[in-house]
């Protein structure tokens, strides 16, 4: 009687026991991490993007207790290194540092890209928004974006403007700003906003939509412009300065946000680990801080906004793209 009474116990502890086991979610997430996670960032060196990735990841590393290697795979707006991520195994050891031109706009863009957005990625978390905005060269004489427009008009054909490449969100912002003022400007596409900015510098081209982190030296030394801040709101550290919708009625900035996805099918504890890690790292005040003065405000989203929010983005893309009269090549 007393060994009837023990064996159905034991019994359940034994079930309970290899339920535990059996469990995928729980094994994971007492598994990972067990050895280095790459983080694929997919805008360039010398951009704004670079330094705000290796900030992120070295604090990341820090939490997993495993190093995080930034690897940068630039090219094609964003979908070089997207594509990447995308083919990646859903382990948690392959993430990407991506931005919505990548992920959303070049769709609408190119027939080239290889990867179904909503289909191909998890969404970990929206990081916040890249505060953009248009310089200029001195050598034109502008000092406002209106003044930028004007010349234009009385330059037909002269005048360039510099992005990070096709599909992106400063591309396409030129696109709408001549649509809407009604100047001649020619699109140079280049591998980087670091080397778009080279090119404003050089005199390759006249204008530049890039990232404000990286115009902000130059422009305290002289040698760009700022003309408008290409963002939702005014730049915190030059509240002077306008925002292009200010000053050019009708505008309506593309998604220019950043964030972290990865491989379709990533394991909810690891998304869940992943997000809750990235969340700390990014709100903490100097972390915040010291993106701000990359020109990134943070504004973080969970994987279930950071999922809406892609569709969103996408009918956002959508209407500006058809009102631009831009099809894909």
């Amino acid at each position: 009687m007393r060994i009837a009474l023990f064996f159905p116990h034991a019994a359940a502890l034994l079930l309970v026991a290899s339920a535990g086991a059996l469990a995928p979610g729980a094994a994971v997430a007492q598994a990972y991490p067990a050895k280095p996670v790459r983080m694929i960032q997919s805008l360039g060196v010398g951009g704004g993007s670079d330094p705000l990735a290796r900030m992120i990841a070295q604090k990341l590393g820090e939490a997993l207790g495993q190093p995080v290697v930034v690897e940068t795979q630039a090219g094609a707006g964003g979908a070089i290194g997207a594509s990447m991520v995308a083919r990646a195994a859903a382990d948690g050891y392959t993430i990407g540092f991506a931005a919505a031109s990548g992920l959303v706009l070049r769709k609408f863009l190119t027939r080239s890209v290889l990867y179904d957005t909503l289909k191909d990625f998890t969404p970990i978390m929206v990081l916040g928004e890249t505060l953009a905005c248009v310089v200029a060269t001195p050598a034109i004489g502008v000092n406002s974006l209106p003044e930028a427009i004007e010349y234009a008009k009385r330059n037909p054909g002269k005048v360039n403007y510099g992005s990070s490449g096709i599909g992106t969100v400063h591309h396409l912002s030129g696109v709408v700003v001549e649509q809407l003022g009604g100047g001649s400007l020619t699109h140079v596409p280049y591998k980087s906003g670091g080397d778009s900015l080279n090119g404003l510098l050089s005199g390759q081209v006249q204008l530049v939509f890039g990232i404000i982190g990286t115009m902000v030296p130059h422009a305290r030394a002289g040698k760009v412009r700022i003309l408008a801040i290409n963002s939702g709101k005014r730049f915190p550290r030059m509240p002077e300065i306008p925002t292009i919708a200010e000053v050019l009625p009708g505008y309506e900035r593309p998604p220019g946000w950043n964030g972290f996805v990865g491989p379709a099918g990533l394991p909810a504890p690891i998304t869940k680990r992943l997000y809750e890690d990235l969340n700390r790292i990014a709100n903490s005040n100097d972390v915040s801080e010291k993106l701000l003065d990359l020109g990134f405000l943070v504004d973080t989203q969970t994987p279930e906004q950071f999922s809406a929010q892609l569709r969103r983005s996408f009918e956002i893309s959508e209407r500006i793209t058809r009102a631009a009269k831009l099809e894909p090549e």
